[in-house]
């Protein structure tokens, strides 16, 4: 499975949680920062400064400003695949995935303005928009071998998995665009609930 979205095997070590905790950290500071001072404007020595750390503390952790971003789309990737784990088994398909993706928009909706900026950031500069779409992909693999799992089939020899995951992540990729491109005038949380109403049809019919 594609680095970012495998699910742990067991619990974290101390050294694997406070790894985390200086990702997170440094990850936090770099998204705050991109939507005051845009992406180019954007140094490691602030991303570092803005975290509490040294320059070299960040490349321990990651390559380039880039790399930061990048990972941290792949974590939100990891995160809704086992936020779709997670749910009861007794729960239809299309229920669970709505679920999921509802903890991610929820967040959203805590930092409105920060969270607008940095969208519009990654789909307007070609480099990040082509990362996003990479993950994205990687996010619709792995959420259809857990949709199939829950369904007790095979990924490999049925389809409707992988058009369930096609499904729900061309919903929220829909409902992500519009919202950036009208400025936020829209609840994320709606455009999402309207885009997923319209598609939910390959889930329920997996």
């Amino acid at each position: 499975m594609p680095e970012g979205l495998s699910l742990a095997a067991s619990s974290p070590t101390m050294a694997e949680r406070k790894r985390r905790v200086v990702r997170e950290e440094l990850t936090e500071a770099a998204l705050s920062l991109i939507a005051v001072e845009g992406y180019e404007h954007m140094t490691i020595e602030r991303i570092a400064e803005a975290a509490g750390m040294s320059r070299r503390t960040f490349f321990r952790y990651f390559q380039s400003k880039e790399d930061l971003i990048v990972a941290f789309l792949g974590d939100v990737g990891r995160r809704l695949v086992e936020a779709l784990a997670a749910r009861p088994t007794r729960e239809t398909h299309a229920v669970a995935v709505r679920v999921a993706f509802s903890g991610f928009v929820d967040s959203c909706a805590q930092h409105p303005g920060r969270v607008l900026r940095f969208t519009e950031i990654i789909l307007a500069d070609p480099s990040l928009r082509g990362h996003f779409l990479e993950k994205q992909s990687q996010w619709r693999a792995a959420l259809a071998t857990e949709l199939a799992r829950r369904a007790g089939k095979d990924v490999n020899a049925d389809m409707g998995p992988s058009l369930a995951a096609a499904a729900a992540m061309a919903a929220f990729d829909t409902a992500l665009n519009w919202w950036a491109a009208h400025g936020g005038a829209e609840s994320l949380g709606d455009l999402f609930d309207r885009a997923f109403s319209q598609v939910s049809g390959a889930l329920k019919a997996m």
